[in-house]
């Protein structure tokens, strides 16, 4: 059972903007997999949720009326309290210009309420968000970034949007909000079962690895994420997230990343960088108190991730993932026992 919805906010004043919708299919990684296709153990696609592998409950099915909902969320001491965090399936933390970071909320087996602060895309999304063809909740982003988002096929709504309000009692640009079920009911789509996010399997095929119990990912000199292992999963020490409302961990997933320039400047003249989540790098798999190392491959924005060690073909064991996306050049990752 996941943690029953907080009570947000008060949610005031009116949305101003119109969303956004994309076009296009240059981000698609082909022919989608059969919802009914057999899958380790004897179980179907359909009996398992995409984005952690676990098992459905009940006469649920992991085919849907509504797509993968991503909300781009803020990540600095600004954004206090983080509202929606315990609801998401998984997590993608990626950098932003001034040397922070960004969260990439993946929502789709538990479709809560109020989540945000919701703040603005970068091109960077499109190898995030595409593998699994989700719509992203967002404030907006730069022209050239729009462009880019649509030319992917990336779907995406913004304030003004049926679900989206500022909320007063913050400041701007910290206070807008997404109600996740309100944007969820204007999604009209057949019944159907993205692709799995990444390749999921039993706890027992994990390798032991390393004793690895505390976890230091930076991103720059500004921003590091530090996560220790306690109670069976994975706490973040400076998380923003609302008292009870953290995003419950069972694997840290940090891969090394290639980082480029967007080519444009932020409102502050500090230079958008552009992540580029397609190729291979190096992969560090934290679960159950150890590292296991290997090698990420992603053939190309829209393809799924594959992992790999020396041994063979990886899987991760189900449950809820945070992805650490770690500048190879400029980042570093350090752990201890």
């Amino acid at each position: 059972m996941r943690r029953a919805h907080l009570s947000a906010s008060v949610l005031l004043a009116a949305s101003l903007l119109l969303a956004g919708c994309g076009g296009g299919d240059d981000s698609s990684s082909g022919d989608d997999t059969p919802a009914s296709q057999q899958i380790a153990g004897g179980s179907t696609l359909d009996s398992t949720w995409p984005l952690t592998g676990l098992e459905v409950s009940g006469d649920e099915s992991a085919s849907t009326s509504h797509p993968v909902l991503v909300a781009k969320m803020d990540n600095t001491y600004s954004s206090a309290p983080q509202l929606g965090l315990s609801h998401a399936d998984m997590v993608v933390e990626e950098l932003v210009e001034g040397g922070l970071t960004r969260l990439a909320a993946f929502y789709y087996s538990d479709i809560p309420g109020t989540v945000g602060p919701v703040r603005s895309m970068r091109a960077s999304d499109i190898g995030i968000v595409s593998p699994v063809k989700a719509d992203v909740v967002t404030s907006g982003a730069a022209a050239r970034t729009i462009a880019r988002i649509k030319g992917a096929g990336i779907t995406f709504f913004g304030e003004g949007s049926h679900g989206f309000a500022r909320d007063n009692s913050r400041s701007a640009p910290y206070n807008l909000f997404a109600n996740l079920t309100d944007v969820a009911s204007t999604i009209k789509q057949d019944d159907a079962r993205p692709d799995d996010y990444l390749p999921w399997g039993d706890e027992k095929d994990f390798p032991k690895g390393q004793p690895a119990t505390s976890i230091a990912a930076t991103f720059s000199g500004g921003h590091t994420t530090n996560w220790v292992y306690q109670g069976g999963g994975y706490v973040n020490q400076n998380t923003y997230a609302a008292k009870g409302d953290e995003f419950p961990a069972d694997t840290v997933l940090v891969l090394r990343v290639e980082v480029g320039d967007a080519g444009y400047l932020d409102p502050a003249g500090n230079p958008v960088p552009e992540t580029k989540f397609t190729g291979k790098g190096e992969a560090m798999i934290f679960h159950g108190g150890h590292l296991v190392r290997g090698t990420w491959t992603k053939k190309d924005l829209g393809s799924p991730l594959e992992l790999s060690t020396r041994a063979g073909k990886l899987t991760v064991p189900a449950g809820h993932t945070w992805i650490e996306l770690v500048p190879a050049k400029t980042g570093d990752v350090t752990f201890k026992k």
